[in-house]
């Protein structure tokens, strides 16, 4: 395993603290596996993994402009683009008989 510099880390950004930004993103999509390595995994932690992936250029700056979304958000929209096939694919008209029944019981009438 090659030892990774600060150093051959800014040749690919414009100074540190963008540096520190963009690998600790990118540490972060490896760890949570919201993304694959771009190199071979070779037993190294999320972090080193990010700065060797900077180093080699194939990762810059505009990570940082990219929106990721919660994979929860993502099951939700699955799940209401499903909700509406299945609403569209019934009758558009219901009779009293099809119409849901209120749990609260009928006020009395008055005589």
């Amino acid at each position: 395993m090659a030892r990774i510099t600060v150093e051959d880390c800014l040749d690919h950004v414009d100074n540190r603290f963008e540096l520190v930004m963009v690998s600790s993103k990118r540490a972060r999509q490896l760890a949570t596996g919201g993304k694959e390595p771009l190199l071979p995994w070779e037993n190294d932690k999320p972090t080193v993994m990010a700065l060797r992936e900077i180093e080699a250029g194939l990762i810059d700056a505009s990570i940082l402009t990219e929106k990721e979304v919660p994979e929860e958000l993502l099951m939700e929209s699955i799940d209401d683009e499903g909700e509406d096939i299945a609403v569209s694919g019934e009758n558009a008209t219901t009779s009293e008989e099809d119409a849901p029944v209120s749990e609260q019981p009928a006020a009395p009438e008055a005589e």
